[in-house]
């Protein structure tokens, strides 16, 4: 199920040394069922993979547009199982509680 709303952040509009922070405080700032939509001039592929080692399992990215000029992609942010927050410090016990 898609959000129906979500804030739009247009890259194009940003110097490219903040565009990834940027994206990550406001994907950070998202309550679960909310969503980011990325403007791009290229593919953000490279943003997808951060996402995929910085969050696994925290999100969902959709292509809205794919080129040749612009990429749209919606980023939503999933609910975390109760289970998964609890333990997310701890793998394998090594916090020992």
């Amino acid at each position: 199920m898609l959000p129906t709303q979500s804030v739009v952040i247009d890259v194009r509009q940003i110097p490219p040394p903040q565009r990834h922070a940027t994206i990550f405080g406001r994907f950070d700032a998202l309550l679960p069922g909310e969503a980011l939509q990325i403007v791009s001039d290229h593919d953000p592929r490279p943003l997808h993979h951060q996402f995929d080692v910085r969050s696994p399992d925290q999100f969902q990215w959709a292509y809205l547009q794919s080129g040749p000029d612009q990429w749209r992609v919606l980023i939503s942010k999933l609910e975390i199982p109760e289970d998964a927050q609890e333990h997310s410090c701890c793998s394998g016990g090594a916090c020992g509680g």
